[in-house]
């Protein structure tokens, strides 16, 4: 009893001293993420896993990380990953889930890929669904501290219709493969597309992803069609609200998108073919875009390691995401950052901010995507700047990102919680 109380005391004692330790980040520039600009010669105190304060005197019981010639930002979050795969060289061995792999070894590799985006300064994903629910395993090792890398809200199965771009390839039947059904997200009704969302709910989704058009990257669907009705699309978004979850939409093509607009979803991904009257519906109605610009880059530099009926879709897409992403802009959609990580290599991620630049977004405008994907996820009042009370999620690039954006490429320093997880400190 004696030796169980004094374990007890100790475990206090260690959470309360890492509650009240205080530590001072000195950097040469900070860009908050509430402005067009960077503030010289930064000072934030952070204190436990929270922002103190910023600016003002350092406390004489705070530990001073001098961080030099660099610029701090709030850490950066991506709104559209799927950390449990990426693809490689040869399609057939890495799609799907890595098909030609045990599901402990495709474990293995997801958590190989969260290290990678944590350490390129990505505290916060939305995991935009999984297989085998290896995307909850995942996140339920991050939150436990069994595995190292960032929050993550998953979605488990993607939800759309048989045939469509949530569902697997058309194997033949005889071979005895199960067909899937609303527990895998495959729904062909407003009833059965209301059970599928509840099956996702109950096996640990924080979002639901509904796939309302086709894909590029899978085999037999069209990139642009309707995959899904207004009333299947009515029932997966009230069934969502009902339980108290986002739904994040894919969806290529223009039609699709009207009506997952119309059934109220929080955000459009990809958008590809999205025309302006859609996009002027989407700014009305404060729905998000999430254009996922690195998704589209890596697909047209290794397409032809595709099958030909994916090459002609990429193609598609490819040649349509700068009028796109140029016409939102235009529009003023509110637009989050996401990149479809998994279809390009994980830990690349800030690639996005080089490419929404050269595509006429201002460096302080694509950095403050940040924070409207925290907004996104329901974290704005935790995330997405630096500001007093908000979580000590933090990073340092090199440099200053708004003279040079590729610098959110070399992240030098991390912080997740008040936790250091890259970077030396000094005192």
């Amino acid at each position: 009893m004696r030796f169980a109380a004094l374990v007890l005391s100790l475990c206090f004692a260690f959470a309360s001293s890492a509650q009240d330790r205080v530590i001072a980040l000195k950097a040469a520039r900070l860009f908050d993420g509430t402005s067009d600009q960077v503030v010289q010669n930064a000072v934030v105190i952070v204190q436990g896993s929270r922002i103190q304060s910023v600016g003002g005197a350092i406390p004489k019981n705070a530990e001073v990380i001098e961080l030099g010639d660099v610029t701090l930002l709030p850490a950066f979050i991506d709104a559209h990953t799927h950390l449990t795969f990426e693809t490689g060289a040869d399609y057939y061995r890495d799609s799907f889930e890595g098909l030609m792999r045990h599901q402990g070894e495709q474990a293995l590799l997801a958590s190989t890929y969260a290290r990678r985006t944590l350490e390129a300064g990505f505290t916060t994903v939305r995991d935009l669904a999984s297989f085998e629910y290896i995307d909850v395993s995942l996140r339920n090792g991050i939150m436990n501290g069994y595995i190292v890398g960032p929050r993550m809200l998953v979605a488990v199965h993607p939800i759309g219709a048989t045939g469509g771009h949530a569902d697997a390839p058309a194997y033949p039947p005889s071979r005895g493969i199960p067909q899937l059904g609303p527990m895998q997200g495959i729904c062909n009704s407003p009833e059965e597309c209301r059970t599928a969302v509840r099956h996702q709910v109950k096996y640990g989704a924080d979002v639901i992803k509904v796939m309302p058009s086709g894909g590029v990257l899978s085999l037999g669907d069209s990139v642009d069609l309707p995959q899904l009705t207004s009333e299947e699309m009515r029932a997966i978004v009230d069934e969502a609200r009902q339980l108290g979850k986002r739904v994040a939409a894919h969806c290529h093509g223009d039609a699709a998108a009207k009506i997952a607009i119309a059934a109220g979803v929080h955000s459009i991904e990809h958008g590809t073919f999205l025309q302006p009257d859609t996009l002027a519906l989407m700014r009305e109605k404060g729905i998000y875009l999430v254009p996922t610009l690195l998704a589209g880059e890596t697909v047209k530099k290794e397409i032809d390691k595709f099958p030909p009926s994916i090459q002609a879709k990429a193609r598609a897409a490819i040649a349509a995401r700068d009028t796109l992403f140029r016409n939102a802009l235009e529009a003023g959609v509110k637009i989050a950052f996401g990149t479809d990580s998994g279809v390009s290599r994980h830990g690349l991620n800030a690639r996005e901010f080089s490419i929404m630049t050269t595509l006429g977004m201002p460096p302080a405008a694509a950095l403050r995507t940040t924070a409207h994907a925290a907004a996104l996820l329901g974290l704005g009042d935790q995330l997405g700047t630096v500001s007093p009370g908000k979580l000590a999620d933090l990073i340092a690039v090199p440099g200053n990102p708004l003279t040079d954006i590729s610098a959110t490429e070399r992240v030098v320093f991390v912080m997740k919680e008040g936790v250091v997880v890259r970077g030396r400190s000094e005192r």
